[in-house]
């Protein structure tokens, strides 16, 4: 039993997206403009909720900590993926894939959380907005944003310690850009479909709720919007409403596609796609939805660029 516990592998192998070295260069430069407008975007973000008094108010503090989290979630993967893509061979250490794999569902799962508390936000904001100042208080929007990070750490160690005390002992290679709970599966030496279905249930569960909670919330807002009497009131609410759950609707249902469905063999190039929309795609997407779009952060900007 102990000898069969024993894990041999030492390092994993990413089959990447491609072999092809043209295709590897393209690549690298796409992803790599991709990750620095995010970091630029979403730290310039951080620094301009942080430096500016008007607005240090609960939806501007939740948008503060989804930048901060963007960065941290794609940079837990992109980097490692970019030097793959320069590489001959692109190995990760044992120990290595599963602290990537732990810091990119940890950062994954806390903004699972915090998008169905913004969504919560929002709901008080236009729903009740004469009791909106009482229901949500910057003190109140703290403790809401530090649980979203430490319920989301906590949750994702149940998964990392499942299949990390697996046996690894065969093949090494994962075809996958990043060390992801799928293709390492498949690479265990005694397979347990049970255990597979387990962590499965386990992740939809994470899933159902938070994606049920955020979508009822708009579902409530989307009530209230069609009561306003003005017609170009609607239009614009509605616009902004729609690109908030584009956004939304994207990083949900890739994640959907990518874990909530039965164990088993799965095309892996579509999951490489998929994987890059909700770990790439929408890191990028989410300052320009809801910080450009904002009139009062759009009004900051602009003093900002008067006064320089």
């Amino acid at each position: 039993m102990e000898e069969r516990n024993q894990t041999h592998v030492k390092e994993f192998i990413f089959n990447g997206f491609t072999s092809n070295e043209k295709s590897k260069t393209v690549l690298f430069t796409f992803f790599l403009v991709i990750y620095s407008l995010t970091l630029i975007s979403n730290s310039s973000i951080i620094m301009l909720v942080w430096s500016n008094t008007s607005l240090h108010k609960p939806m501007y503090i939740f948008l503060g900590n989804l930048s901060f989290l963007e960065i941290c979630f794609t940079t837990s993967t992109v980097p490692k993926m970019l030097s793959g893509l320069l590489s001959k061979v692109n190995s990760i250490s044992f120990e290595g894939c599963f602290l990537q794999f732990y810091f990119f569902f940890g950062y994954g799962s806390a903004e699972h959380y915090l998008l169905t508390v913004m969504g919560y936000d929002r709901y008080l904001a236009i729903c009740h907005p004469l009791r909106y100042n009482t229901l949500m208080s910057n003190y109140k929007c703290c403790i809401f944003a530090a649980s979203c990070w430490i319920i989301g750490f906590i949750w994702t160690l149940v998964p990392i310690t499942l299949i990390s005390t697996m046996s690894f002992c065969g093949p090494n290679k994962i075809n996958h850009f990043l060390c992801d709970p799928g293709p390492l599966m498949e690479l265990t030496c005694d397979r347990s479909y049970s255990l597979e279905l387990t962590i499965t249930v386990y992740i939809s569960v994470l899933l159902f709720i938070t994606s049920s909670c955020t979508f009822i919330s708009y579902a409530f807002i989307i009530r209230t919007i069609l009561k306003i009497p003005s017609a170009s009131g609607r239009r614009k609410a509605f616009s902004t409403c729609a690109s908030h759950l584009i956004v939304v609707s994207i990083f949900f249902g890739t994640i959907m596609y990518m874990y909530v469905r039965p164990p088993g063999s799965h095309p892996f190039p579509t999951d490489k796609v998929v994987a890059v929309f909700y770990s790439v795609v929408t890191p990028f997407m989410n300052p320009v939805i809801y910080s450009l779009r904002n009139k009062e952060v759009l009004d900051v900007i602009k003093k900002m660029m008067r006064s320089s």
